[in-house]
C-alpha cells in the first residue's frame, strides 16, 4: 500500500521533476566540492514512512529550538519553514565550519487520503515528527427504502 507525495521546491510551490532533481544533485555536488564555501542555508533530510494509519514525515533540524519552527497545512500542502542562527552572532568565530544555518523551508503535497485537520507535529532531540493520519473510511450502511 504505496502512497505518493509530492515534493514541492520553496519557491512557488511546484512539484519536483527528475530533470529537476539531477540538475539540483550535480549543482549541490559542485558547490560542496568548493573548499571555504560558507553554508548560507539549510535543506533538512527527510523521512517520509507510511503505516495503516497515515504518514509520518521525520526531518532532522539539530540545533534548533521550538520556536524556530513553523509547520503550516493549507489545502493538502503542508509547509514546514525555520531558520537554525549561526554562532557568529553569539560571539564566535568559526574555525571549520561543516553545519548548514540560515532559514529553510519545505513544502509536501499529501494525498487526499490524509485528515488534514488531525495533523500532529512533536519536536524531541533534533528531530521534527509530523504524525498525518488517514481519513476515517466510509463504512457502506444499509438505507432503507421506502413507500
Amino acid at each position: 500500500m504505496a502512497t505518493q507525495i509530492t515534493r514541492s521546491d520553496a519557491g512557488g510551490g511546484r512539484a519536483t521533476s527528475p530533470f529537476r532533481l539531477f540538475e539540483e544533485f550535480f549543482n549541490d555536488w559542485a558547490l560542496r566540492s568548493m573548499e571555504g564555501r560558507r553554508h548560507d542555508s539549510m535543506t533538512p533530510a527527510v523521512d517520509v514512512l507510511e503505516n495503516d494509519g497515515g504518514l509520518l514525515l521525520k526531518l532532522s533540524l539539530p540545533g534548533l529550538e521550538e520556536k524556530d519552527i513553523d509547520v503550516k497545512a493549507e489545502g493538502q500542502v503542508i509547509t514546514i519553514k525555520g531558520e537554525r542562527k549561526s554562532l557568529e552572532e553569539q560571539g564566535y568565530t568559526y574555525l571549520q565550519q561543516e553545519s548548514h544555518h540560515g532559514t529553510f523551508s519545505r513544502s509536501f503535497t499529501l494525498p487526499e487520503s490524509v485528515d488534514m485537520e488531525n495533523i500532529k507535529a512533536e519536536y524531541r532531540n533534533g528531530v521534527l515528527s509530523i504524525m498525518a493520519p488517514r481519513k476515517a473510511e466510509a463504512k457502506p450502511r444499509t438505507i432503507k427504502v421506502n413507500s
